[in-house]
């Protein structure tokens, strides 16, 4: 068995898409022992920490560019980082898209540490796999910070984004929906949202831009033949990658 590298999770935003974050990245470690012909066995998955901290909303505080600097999400996130730090993680992911609006702290306090950046990760994804055209289903604080807009035109992508109407729709479904447990409602307004999309842009591949989003997608009919991409599964990948980075 190869040397792996300790990697760390930082969650709780919200805590069911953090908890979702482990399984996806254990599902990722399992794809990279395979593809490298190696047995599937519990000594052979890498040390990897979840840190679950309640963290204040993120869109909320990113509702006035004031508060982007502030201590609201930011002081909670800087502790947690630290004792993900502290536990002799090398890497670590951030189960949270708005999150990223605070990546450059995070990264410039723990310069030891690689943050991942999930916008660049899946732009880098897309990119590498002929996207050039992407539809973004977000919260309104990853929208007004323009996380993967940047990112994916960055890597020669054009980016789509939904209507003022439908972003409230998704607003609803992520906060009435998914965080209160009400799939039903999650569902209805995350499916009304990825069709309108389809729609207007055709092939375009539909980012899911929040770790609830997928969530409540998850075995809709409905979206079935839609290109629908889950930023947390490519940065899971990307996890698992620099988990095994020296075990060659």
């Amino acid at each position: 068995m190869g040397v792996t590298q300790v990697v760390g999770i930082l969650g709780g935003m919200g805590p069911a898409a953090g908890a979702d974050f482990v399984r996806l990245f254990v599902e990722a470690c399992a794809r990279h022992l395979r593809d490298r012909g190696e047995a599937v066995r519990d000594q052979s998955f890498p040390e990897h920490w979840l840190a679950q901290v309640p963290v204040p909303d993120r869109s909320g505080a990113l509702e006035s560019a004031e508060t982007l600097g502030a201590h609201q999400p930011l002081e909670p996130m800087l502790q947690a980082l630290g004792r993900l730090a502290a536990l002799g993680s090398k890497a670590v992911a951030i189960a949270c898209n708005t999150a990223h609006a605070w990546h450059a702290t995070l990264q410039e306090r723990f310069p030891q540490i690689e943050v991942l950046h999930v916008a660049r990760e899946v732009s880098s994804h897309l990119a590498a796999q002929g996207v050039r055209e992407v539809a973004l289903m977000a919260t309104e604080g990853t929208y007004r910070v323009g996380l993967y807009e940047q990112a994916l035109a960055g890597a020669g992508l054009a980016c789509h984004l939904p209507l003022a109407d439908e972003r409230q729709t998704l607003m609803r479904g992520i906060y009435d929906g998914v965080k209160t447990g009400d799939m039903r409602l999650a569902q209805a307004c995350f499916t009304e949202v990825a069709l309108r999309l389809a729609e207007r842009h055709g092939p375009a591949a539909i980012v899911m831009g929040c770790t609830e989003i997928p969530l409540g997608l998850q075995g809709v009919a409905a979206v079935s033949g839609l290109r629908l991409i889950d930023p947390a599964v490519v940065l899971a990948s990307a996890l698992a990658a620099r988990a095994y980075a020296r075990s060659s």
